[in-house]
């Protein structure tokens, strides 16, 4: 069986508050993968990074001082055609910070043989969820395809890449 897992695709994070030019280009790359797991009936799993009112008063809000994903905004919503494959049944894991360790829980008793992560940003919320999910499942291929990710410094990213393949995480970089 497959997972796979959407990372943070949300509005503040391509064209809101921490839009990053590349980020949009990922939509229907996103989307489309999610049909497919959908077809050869895998499971999909979506994270969303969730904030309050009072974001700039928590530690990650003094270090990152630029308020996002403030729940219940336009900018909390997941992004175009991804939001749009989202089902009733997928199951959506909301997240004050990078990773989720409820997102983990879950996991730490099913049997995938794969799980793939998609989505934003990968030095941030994309590489805490994989090393999460490796963590919870240490037997499971974890996969990160460079094609599906992206972050606003290429190179934190390059560096997230070399970090997560040293975690025994797959990372495919296409030609």
């Amino acid at each position: 069986m497959k997972l796979l897992v959407v990372v943070d695709y949300q509005n503040d994070f391509v064209n809101g508050s921490l839009g990053f030019e590349g980020a949009e280009a990922l939509d229907r790359k996103i989307a489309h993968k999610i049909r497919d797991y959908r077809k050869e009936g895998g499971d999909v799993i979506y994270t969303m990074d969730t904030h309050q009112e009072d974001y700039l008063t928590t530690q990650e809000g003094r270090k990152l001082p630029v308020e996002h994903c403030i729940e219940d905004t336009p900018g909390h919503r997941l992004y175009g055609f991804t939001a749009k494959e989202r089902t009733d049944k997928d199951k959506v894991f909301y997240k004050d910070t990078f990773g989720s360790l409820e997102l983990a829980d879950h996991l730490k008793f099913k049997s995938y043989d794969t799980v793939e992560l998609v989505g934003v940003v990968t030095n941030m919320c994309v590489l805490a969820n994989a090393v999460m999910i490796k963590t919870a499942l240490p037997e499971t291929e974890v996969i990160i395809n460079t094609e599906y990710t992206a972050a606003p410094d290429a190179e934190l990213e390059a560096k997230a890449y070399d970090v997560m393949e040293g975690l025994q995480i797959t990372v495919v970089r296409p030609e």
